[in-house]
């Protein structure tokens, strides 16, 4: 899985931050081999030999990017773009708001799991309470002054020095989500004006 994972920040030639310690480290497919996969040295990470993309090509590309990013199939993707085309606004800014708020992004983003894979396997293990109450679906979304906790001490990443985003406060094993990203404070690479072009075709 790995390998899958490098392979694919390698043809985004970005990194996606999917495997933890990983992808910070000298380990780094990104780091150690800049030619994208399936081309030789001459090729670098997030290029090709082959013609230029066509606007299709972008948008797709874009929208594999964020599907990849959090660990998500097309069909759960899709659902959250059309979730946030039903509750108006900025779509674009309401759908990554969205996948921002899912339990196994705020388990990464608060630096309690060193990756978005890593904190759907605490979930899936029992490890996760919301408000006190067992959490079983790593996809489920947060809300304002809801209190997710490791049930665990020692599950705590105390190797993931990440700085947790504004909009929560964590506290060694807790986090507590005190408002819904803006997008300003959204890191993940991508363009999610082109994710919309891409669905409204």
């Amino acid at each position: 899985m790995a390998g899958n994972a490098c392979r694919e920040c390698r043809k985004f030639g970005e990194k996606l931050f999917v495997k933890g310690e990983r992808c910070v480290g000298p380990g780094c497919a990104l780091t150690r081999r800049v030619n994208a996969p399936g081309t030789s040295g001459s090729a670098k990470a997030g290029q090709s030999r082959r013609r230029k993309k066509s606007e299709y090509g972008i948008q797709l590309q874009e929208k594999q990017k964020a599907k990849f990013t959090y660990g998500m199939r097309e069909r759960q993707f899709r659902a959250v773009y059309e979730k946030a085309v039903r509750v108006g606004g900025v779509t674009g800014e309401v759908m990554l708001q969205n996948l921002e708020r899912r339990l196994d992004n705020i388990l990464y983003r608060a630096g309690l799991a060193s990756s978005r894979p890593q904190a759907r396997q605490m979930v899936g293990h029992g490890h996760v309470k919301i408000n006190d109450k067992l959490a079983d679906i790593p996809s489920m979304l947060v809300n304002i002054k809801d209190v997710i906790t490791l049930t665990k001490p020692e599950l705590a990443d105390d190797k993931n020095k990440v700085v947790a985003p504004a909009w929560m406060k964590v506290n060694k094993m807790q986090v507590e989500i005190k408002a819904f990203p803006r997008r300003e404070e959204i890191e993940t690479p991508v363009d999610e004006q082109l994710i919309v072009e891409y669905y409204s075709r």
